[in-house]
């Protein structure tokens, strides 16, 4: 049975709808809530509905469900959904009304907007809050090239940053912005074109005891030859002028060589110390970069060496399960130079390692199911598990998989049960599944709950990605 509504003018960011659509999900055979945008309205339609006129400010209701018992069980839960975002948006703020960007900033004294609009309408935005003296993040992708740079450039000029397009992490002065771990305060700013690579790298040192001050998320392109690393210059001055800021730590896949070099002659007239941890074929991976900053600040505490599992030697391919497109590029990195062989992916090290996600495969493979091409009319993988749950269960039973990799993100914006979800198919499995686990005990999550549960449940549980890709390398008999 299916059921569409459209409400005008009904707006909600992208994040919040996603959540919605999860759980509006569950028991029925598809769910979309989402704003009424070109994309959205194709994908409603491939479900078999019929649209009437919209505007990219309506919000779609489509659901279909087995029954019209589940039907209407689905459409009450929007709406205890929609309504209990609503409570705790009124709540954060106070009792006051939704204000443009500009009218918060003259009122109420804010400096950073987070921008979670459709591509097309993130511009304008931005460009309002930057004219009132506010930072930006926009967390919306499909923003051109060309309006990026001139947003960068006008947040130059007002001495201002913006971070992003698509800058999925961030945190600002203790504040999670996006997908963000709770960690404690300290003294160690980051600067990171990734955002699952900043997590690991936040909660890996809050693992050691040590804070952060800031992490400052750049978005995807900004160390590309054309944007030339504007952000990343900006967050530079920002972080050398911080107070609370002793050290800064540069995460990120390859940047372009002549970005990277500007960057690298930047920092060394800098003051304060700046670590750069650039994934790639000559870069290090993200716990040895953790364990740099520990070394340059004279902290001892490994806790992720501390880790056991049970040594086993199995036979068969190595299959990569991944929510984070950083986290599955680190694993697949560390695989090729072990095995000396070709893993294949949906985002592959080289071109002719292409992988169909959603065909099969008798070899090394790793999927990225964060991928765009992978989460069209789907929530994130980090908030919504079922696709790689169903890839999970076909892997166990393939006679071609020998070991099986995952990794759990915890924290603001991923689901509050990903352990939960992930245990009954990690539980019937006889081959040995290693996962890495990134986040920490102040996460809503809570990472030793989570370590708990994945671990009676059969896998072996790492703080760090890197070794959890070893000890799965280690498992086929790949030599060191």
């Amino acid at each position: 049975m299916k059921r569409i509504e459209i409400r005008p003018g009904f707006y909600r960011d992208s994040v919040s709808l996603m959540q919605v659509s999860q759980r509006a999900g569950v028991g029925v055979n598809g769910a979309l809530v989402a704003m009424a945008t070109p994309l959205n309205i194709e994908l409603a339609e491939q479900m078999g509905f019929t649209l009437p006129a919209t505007s990219a400010n309506d919000l779609i209701i489509a659901i279909d469900a087995p029954t019209e018992e589940s039907l209407l069980r689905a459409f009450a839960l929007v709406e205890e959904v929609l309504e209990e975002q609503l409570r705790k948006s009124r709540e954060h703020s106070s009792g006051s009304e939704v204000a443009a960007a500009r009218t918060l900033g003259r009122t109420h004294g804010a400096n950073v907007a987070l921008i979670s609009v459709p591509g097309e309408f993130a511009f304008i935005d931005a460009v309002d809050a930057l004219e009132n003296n506010m930072n930006v993040m926009i967390f919306s992708d499909n923003v051109t090239t060309e309006d990026e740079i001139h947003l960068k450039e006008l947040a130059k000029s007002r001495d201002l940053l913006v971070m992003g397009p698509d800058c999925g992490t961030a945190i600002i002065g203790g504040v999670g912005l996006g997908f963000a771990n709770v960690v404690t305060p300290g003294n160690v700013g980051i600067i990171a074109a990734s955002g699952t690579g900043a997590q690991h790298l936040t909660t890996l040192l809050n693992h050691a005891g040590v804070g952060i001050s800031h992490c400052i998320g750049l978005g995807g392109r900004d160390l590309s030859t054309i944007v030339a690393g504007r952000s990343a210059k900006q967050a530079l001055e920002l972080l050398a002028a911080d107070i609370n800021t002793e050290i800064i730590v540069f995460v990120s896949k390859p940047a372009a060589p002549e970005v990277a070099q500007s960057l690298h002659e930047i920092a060394n007239r800098m003051a304060k110390p700046v670590i750069f941890g650039l994934l790639g074929s000559t870069g290090s991976d993200i716990t040895e970069t953790a364990e740099k900053v520990l070394d340059e600040l004279g902290v001892t505490t490994r806790p992720w060496r501390d880790e056991s599992h049970a040594s086993l030697t199995v036979q068969g391919s190595l299959r990569g399960l991944f929510a984070g497109g950083t986290l599955c590029d680190e694993a697949m990195i560390i695989a090729s130079r072990r095995a000396n062989m070709p893993i294949y992916s949906n985002i592959p090290l080289k071109k002719e390692w292409y992988l169909d996600p959603f065909g099969a495969t008798d070899s090394h493979a790793f999927i990225d199911f964060g991928d765009d091409a992978m989460t069209v009319g789907r929530a994130h993988p980090m908030i919504d598990s079922k696709l790689r749950i169903e890839r999970l269960a076909k892997e166990i039973e393939d006679p071609a998989c020998g070991v099986i990799l995952l990794d759990v993100v915890l924290g603001h914006g991923a689901t509050a049960t990903p352990g939960e979800e992930l245990a009954a198919t990690i539980s019937t499995s006889t081959k040995p599944i290693y996962i890495s686990l990134i986040g920490t005990t102040l996460d809503p999550q809570n990472f030793e709950r989570q370590r708990s549960i994945l671990t009676e449940a059969g896998a072996s549980v790492f703080m760090s990605n890197a070794y959890a890709t070893h000890a799965a390398l280690d498992a086929l008999g790949v030599s060191r």
